[in-house]
């Protein structure tokens, strides 16, 4: 990553981000982008849909509640939208305490678990790829009252919603995935996803779409 991108000059690194989203600068790249993820997240839609079949079977047999979770996140432009995942616990939370999943929490079913672990249960965001609220790459997209929280905390955060989330992305491949416990963590991942900002093309998201299933299965910081 740039040297630029530490704490001391990240400030520093931010003008020239939001310097390249003038308009005149923007609908190339994102045309590009959108037909890829129009293109890849049908593909991967129809491949996938037999996982999804099974992992949908499983978790009605495990625990009541239903198949899917829809928790609103924040996206391109500080717009909300209902982000889809596969349940993973046995509660289902949506209002004002929403607590990151740590190891050995009790809320997570054993299905779940296994879902967590390999990024099983973000296959829905699919339908968010394709309805264009999100991106295959990009910023994960966060729980709104963690946007609020780390928003106040870290002056660089907002730069994450440049861009349309996505279901990976650069600081995913790039070791920062799963629970941000302290303000550090989450300083670190937004520091990768400025970067990503600043030179996102579809030939950077192909590379992170490559290097994603590896990430996904190296990284023990998922839970």
């Amino acid at each position: 990553m740039s040297s630029e991108l530490t704490r001391d000059g990240l400030t520093k690194a931010v003008f020239p981000v939001l310097d390249r989203f003038r308009p005149s600068a923007v609908p190339a790249r994102l045309d590009g982008k959108r037909i890829l993820d129009l293109l890849l997240g049908i593909t991967l839609l129809l491949i996938a849909a037999p996982v999804m079949a099974l992992v949908s079977l499983a978790i009605v047999l495990e625990s009541k509640g239903p198949i899917l979770f829809c928790q609103k996140r924040t996206g391109q432009n500080g717009r909300t939208f209902p982000i889809f995942k596969f349940r993973s616990m046995y509660v289902v939370e949506r209002g004002a305490d929403v607590r990151q999943a740590v190891a050995g929490d009790a809320r997570i079913t054993k299905i779940g678990k296994i879902l967590r672990k390999l990024s099983l249960d973000e296959l829905p965001q699919l339908f968010n790829v394709i309805a264009g609220q999100m991106s295959l790459v990009g910023p994960r997209p966060h729980a709104v009252l963690h946007d609020e929280f780390y928003g106040a905390a870290i002056p660089a955060y907002v730069v994450r919603q440049q861009v349309k989330p996505g279901i990976t992305g650069w600081a995913q491949v790039n070791g920062s995935r799963g629970a941000t416990p302290t303000i550090e963590d989450m300083r670190q991942r937004v520091d990768l996803d400025v970067w990503y900002v600043a030179h996102h093309s579809v030939a950077l998201d192909l590379k992170i779409l490559v290097r994603t299933p590896m990430a996904v299965l190296s990284t023990r910081n998922a839970h």
